[in-house]
C-alpha cells in the first residue's frame, strides 16, 4: 500500500498531472503500472480517509492537546513507531513544522499503514502527505520538503 502512496504523491503532486482523476481511471492507471488491486484500494482508501480526518475530526484534535503539553504515546504507538519516528515527531512540532492538530493526524496515518515496523523515511513522506492535505499547512510543507529533498542540511530555514 505505501508505495502505491508514495506513487501517486510523486506522480500527482510533485508534477503538473491532473489531481482530480477519477477514482476507476486512477485504478486502471495503478493496474497498467503493476500494482495489485488490493494495495490500490487500500492506497485509496487511506487517501480518502486522510481528506476526511481534518474536516470531521479537527476539533477532537485541537481540544486533546493544550499549548506546551506533552505527546504519551500508547502502547500500540510505541510499537510502531521508534524512539528515531517519535524523536523526529517531537523535533517537527518544536519547529512548528507540526502542530498538535496536524502531529495526530500524522501518527492515524502512520499507524493505518500496513506496514509492522513504520521508518523515518516512512514517517517523512506520511507527513508531507498530511500537510500537503490540510488547509493552511502550505509553509509547513514547504520546509518539510525541503528536509525531505535536502537531507544533508537538515536543517529547517
Amino acid at each position: 500500500m505505501f508505495d502505491v502512496l508514495m506513487y501517486l504523491f510523486e506522480t500527482y503532486i510533485h508534477s503538473d498531472a491532473d489531481v482530480m482523476v477519477e477514482q476507476n481511471e486512477l485504478t486502471d492507471e495503478l493496474s497498467r503500472a503493476g500494482f495489485d488491486k488490493d494495495e490500490i484500494e487500500k492506497a485509496l482508501n487511506w487517501l480518502e480517509r486522510l481528506a476526511n480526518l481534518h474536516d470531521s475530526e479537527r476539533e477532537v484534535y485541537v481540544a486533546a492537546s493544550a499549548q506546551g503539553s506533552m505527546r504519551i504515546y500508547a502502547p500500540q504507538e510505541l510499537a510502531r513507531l521508534s524512539t528515531e519516528c517519535r524523536g523526529f515527531l517531537l523535533f517537527l512540532e518544536q519547529a512548528q513544522v507540526l502542530n498538535a492538530e496536524t502531529r495526530e493526524i500524522c501518527i492515524e496515518r502512520l499507524l493505518e499503514l500496513d506496514k509492522p515496523d513504520i521508518e523515518l523515511d516512512d514517517l517523512k513522506w506520511v507527513v508531507m502527505m498530511v500537510l500537503f492535505n490540510v488547509p493552511g499547512s502550505e509553509n509547513a510543507y514547504q520546509q518539510m520538503e525541503e528536509l525531505v529533498f535536502d537531507e544533508s542540511d537538515g536543517v529547517i530555514h
